[in-house]
């Protein structure tokens, strides 16, 4: 019988101790995971008011012949070609579905550049919207968006005149520079639905509160657990020792 009660209590305690290390195994990923959560969206607000501070004091540039920097404020002059218009697609403002005519405009130096014109709205139907284009001479104003990466892709970019992202290779000529110019003022200039930056540095450092709140309950849910865990394994290495037959540990 001796032996029967030594095996439980040896059961008992390895079962303990593996209820503790699957404990920890829950929720120390889970801590991990809210403190990088965290880091990352404060490391993202700093980024963001990088960005807008580079947006405040972005150059006016007419032209430029060299990369313009992102965020700079451009002049064009030149005459639009409409027969090049594509339209970047899925667009919503204001609960109306639409797209964003993209029409390349050729300047008196011959480079061709791309304009966002602002929003049109389409309706739900897939058929080639209508724009109207300004003919002859226009100079425009607005902001330079450095090409870079876009958004995830499902199936092909190009649908007809309709674009899921911009993607200067949907046009076969070269343009001046890689990036596009949101139109701001200027003919041809529609509603505008496109902003520099999204989400302000705020709600980033909010979410990162929000991240290290939970990761903090986490640790606190960890600990007591964790500790009652170990509360109870060694309640029943006691009543195991108290079950033992008295005089077995002198056989």
């Amino acid at each position: 019988m001796g032996d029967s009660v030594g095996g439980t209590s040896r059961q008992h305690a390895r079962r303990g101790r593996r209820r503790q290390r699957l404990w920890w195994a829950l929720w120390g990923p889970l801590v991990l995971l809210g403190l990088w959560l965290g880091a990352w969206q404060w490391e993202r607000a700093g980024e963001k008011r990088d960005y807008l501070a580079a947006l405040a004091s972005a150059p006016h540039l007419e032209a430029p012949r060299e990369v313009p920097p992102d965020g700079s404020r451009l002049t064009l002059s030149g005459e639009y070609l409409p027969e090049l218009t594509l339209f970047l697609d899925n667009r919503v403002l204001e609960g109306r579905h639409g797209v964003a005519p993209l029409t390349p405009l050729r300047t008196e130096d011959g480079r061709l550049w791309l304009v966002q014109r602002g929003f049109l709205a389409s309706g739900p139907g897939r058929e080639t919207p209508e724009v109207a284009t300004p003919e002859g001479r226009v100079t425009l104003e607005g902001r330079w968006q450095s090409a870079g990466r876009g958004t995830p892709l499902f199936g092909p970019n190009r649908e007809g005149q309709r674009l899921q992202r911009i993607e200067l290779t949907a046009w076969e000529e070269a343009f001046a520079h890689q990036g596009w110019l949101h139109l701001e003022a200027g003919p041809g200039h529609l509603t505008p639905w496109w902003s520099p930056s999204v989400m302000p540095p705020s709600r980033h450092l909010g979410y990162a509160v929000q991240w290290w709140g939970l990761a903090l309950a986490a640790v606190a849910m960890m600990l007591i657990g964790g500790r009652r865990l170990a509360q109870d394994a060694r309640h029943r290495e006691v009543q195991d020792a108290s079950s033992k037959p008295r005089g077995e540990s002198h056989e």
